[in-house]
C-alpha cells in the first residue's frame, strides 16, 4: 500500500471538514481531505439553504460545497475523493487508510458527518430535496401554507411536527404503531396542537410526484390488515433518527451509545492528536453554520496541538 504524509489529515467533506481544511492550510500546514462517498457531505442533497450567512438570495447546497471546497483548495488543501476504510491510531502520527492508499497524519480531524434515516424507497430519493426533506429546521420556512405529513414516533418527530405548524396549514404524523414512543411532554404538546393529526398503524409505501412539480401525495399501507390507499400531500419530512458515519473507526474513539464521537475541551477526541467536528459528534443542533464552526474550532486545536508537540 502507499503512503502520503500530511500534517492534518481530515476524514469527510462538508461544511466542517471544508472549513477545517480552510483554516489549517492557511496556517500553512500540508493538509488533505478525504471526502468520501458524499463529497460535500449532506447539503449535496439540500436544494435551497436560505438560512447560512452571507447568502441573503439564499444559495443551491451543491453550489455552496462547491464553493467551500474551492476556498480551501485556494491555500493549498489537497482533496481527494476516496473513502476511509480504516484506522489506525496507535500513534501520534496516525494513520487513515482507503483502498488504495496509507495517509499518515501528524493530526486527524473528523469531519464524516451523519446520514438521516430514510425509508428507503426510490421514489423518496427521487424526490429528495424536491419536497422530501429529512430536516424541519432546514426547509420547513418552504412549505408555508401547505400540507404536509411527518413520519415517526419519538421526541425528534413531534419536535419537528410541531415545528413545522409555524408554516404548514397541516402537519400529519404518520406512525407504524399505535401509540408514539415520544416523552409524555412532548406527545401533550403535539396532540394539543391543532395543527397537527395522526394516522396510525400506518407506513409511507411511495411518494407521489415529480422533481419538476414537488409531491402530489404519500401511498400509505396499514400495518395491521395490509391496505393501501392514496392521503394528498405536499411535503414529507423524516424523522426517524440520525447515524453517524463512524464505522470505519471500529471502536477506536470513544463514543456514545449511538455511534456520536464524544469530544471535550473543544474538538478533542478520546485519543490525542484525534479531533472531530460536524454532525459526526453533533446531535443537537445539526446545521451548516454550526458544522462549518466546529470545522474552525478543531482545526485550531489541531494546529496548536501540532505546535505544542514542536517544542
Amino acid at each position: 500500500m502507499n503512503e502520503e504524509r500530511f500534517d492534518i489529515v481530515i476524514v469527510g467533506s462538508g461544511p466542517a471538514g471544508y472549513t477545517a481544511a480552510l483554516y489549517a492550510a492557511r496556517a500553512d500546514l500540508t493538509v488533505l481531505v478525504l471526502e468520501g462517498e458524499q463529497p460535500g457531505g449532506q447539503l449535496t442533497i439540500t436544494t435551497d439553504v436560505e438560512n447560512y450567512p452571507g447568502f441573503p438570495e439564499g444559495v443551491m447546497g451543491p453550489e455552496m460545497m462547491k464553493m467551500f471546497r474551492n476556498q480551501a483548495e485556494r491555500f493549498g488543501t489537497v482533496v481527494r475523493q476516496e473513502t476511509v476504510t480504516s484506522v489506525d491510531f496507535s500513534g501520534p502520527p496516525h494513520t487513515a487508510m482507503t483502498a488504495r492508499t496509507a495517509y499518515i497524519g501528524g493530526a486527524i480531524i473528523i469531519a464524516s458527518g451523519a446520514r438521516a434515516q430514510l425509508l428507503g424507497l426510490e421514489s423518496e430519493s427521487r424526490l429528495m430535496g424536491y419536497g422530501v426533506s429529512a430536516c424541519a429546521t432546514c426547509d420547513g420556512f418552504f412549505f408555508r401554507g401547505k400540507r404536509i405529513a411527518v413520519v415517526g414516533g419519538g421526541d425528534s418527530a413531534m419536535e419537528e411536527a410541531t415545528f413545522l405548524t409555524k408554516f404548514a396549514d397541516q402537519v400529519t404524523v404518520i406512525h407504524r404503531r399505535d401509540s408514539l414512543r415520544a416523552s409524555k411532554i412532548m406527545q401533550k404538546r403535539a396532540q394539543e396542537n391543532p395543527k397537527i393529526d395522526f394516522i396510525w398503524n400506518s407506513e409511507v409505501v411511495e411518494v407521489l410526484g415529480k422533481p419538476e412539480s414537488g409531491i402530489e401525495g404519500l401511498r400509505i399501507r396499514d400495518t395491521v390488515n395490509g391496505s393501501e390507499r392514496e392521503v394528498p400531500m405536499q411535503g414529507l419530512f423524516l424523522a426517524i433518527g440520525h447515524k453517524p458515519n463512524t464505522e470505519f473507526l471500529d471502536g477506536k474513539l470513544e463514543m456514545d451509545k449511538q455511534g456520536y464521537v464524544i469530544t471535550h475541551d473543544g474538538t478533542k477526541t478520546s485519543v490525542e492528536g484525534v479531533f472531530a467536528c460536524g454532525d459526526v459528534q453533533d446531535k443537537t443542533y445539526r446545521q451548516a453554520v454550526t458544522a462549518a464552526g466546529s470545522g474552525c474550532m478543531a482545526a485550531l486545536d489541531a494546529e496548536r496541538w501540532l505546535e505544542a508537540r514542536k517544542h
